[in-house]
């Protein structure tokens, strides 16, 4: 009878203790949430308002005066689409470098039978903590004869050591020795066997590294400013960054106090158009990747999962 009831009583004391642990869980995930939220709601809601009323702080939460001019100055500006072009290319052509690189050098390093991978395997991780330097590399593109090229944004990122590790783990853990045994007595080579065996069964795998190297190269802007020169070549975040800091408030006031009139009127029209574009440019900007995430989300979680698994 007494075992009975200490039992009862752990039971409610521990539900009382989940109920608030979720409260609270709730509570702050519920203010993360809004954190989060409300930035994309008041740019989107500014990138639909008047451009004075953005200008005037009148925009809070909704649009305010509903207007379509920033998307249509946006679609006008030529630097716009040549941006989108750039940052298309880059995106696609360096995800299939990276994804073709990430698995030619996860795959030896996953073979137990593979002489001196481990360290190999510190050799690559040692580079996740130390590296030589912005100026080593900056010497290193310039003296490959790469500077100012499109191979610029794509050769010195060509592989990720962190989609390496997470790689090379999922093929340790899903595809047995003993297949690639099999594989051999039937008298495959190696790149046989990565190409017939490896590649069809890591499908989840390239799935994940292709979505973290696409965002990675969508999102990259910083390779462009240290290794570009000609205008274009410049992807689209390069092309908002320009306008996002023409727009800062500080910038313009000190621009403004040595204009005369018509010097004060040509700028004022310039800083109208810089608030057409700021707000839209940023929505089009990142609505390619909110309108995929949902679908892929899935595969993030999964590489991250993977990349938890001891191997």
């Amino acid at each position: 009878m007494v075992n009975s009831t200490t039992v009862k009583q752990n039971r409610v004391r521990s539900s009382r203790e989940d109920r608030a642990f979720f409260t609270v869980d709730v509570v702050l995930l519920t203010i993360a949430f809004f954190a989060v939220l409300y930035p994309l709601v008041f740019i989107l809601s500014s990138s639909f308002s008047d451009p004075y009323a953005v200008l005037a702080g009148e925009v809070w939460l909704f649009p305010v005066r509903p207007t379509l001019e920033g998307y249509r100055a946006v679609l006008a500006y030529n630097d716009v689409w040549m941006g989108y072009g750039n940052t298309i290319f880059y995106a696609v052509v360096g995800t299939t470098v990276n994804v073709i690189l990430t698995m030619m050098v996860a795959y030896p390093l996953s073979r137990k039978d593979f002489v001196g991978r481990n360290p190999l395997m510190f050799l690559f991780t040692f580079t996740m903590f130390f590296s030589g330097g912005l100026i080593p590399l900056y010497l290193l593109v310039r003296s490959l004869g790469i500077l100012n090229t499109r191979a610029a944004m794509i050769m010195p990122t060509a592989i990720g050591v962190w989609n390496v590790i997470i790689t090379r783990t999922f093929l340790q853990v899903t595809i047995p020795a003993e297949l690639y045994d099999s594989a051999r007595i039937d008298g495959a080579s190696n790149t046989r066997i990565l190409l017939s065996v490896v590649v069809p069964l890591s499908g989840p795998i390239i799935a994940v590294i292709s979505l973290f190297y696409a965002v990675g190269h969508w999102n990259s802007f910083f390779p462009a400013l240290i290794y570009l020169r000609s205008r274009s070549l410049l992807p689209l975040q390069m092309i908002l960054r320009e306008i996002l800091i023409m727009f800062q408030p500080r910038m313009l006031d000190e621009v403004m106090q040595s204009m005369d009139e018509a010097q004060l009127e040509a700028m004022t029209r310039r800083e109208f158009l810089q608030a057409l574009l700021q707000y839209a440019l940023i929505v089009i900007a990142t609505l390619p990747v909110l309108i995929v995430y949902p679908f892929v989300q899935k595969y993030f979680v999964r590489g991250v999962m993977i990349g938890a698994i001891k191997g």
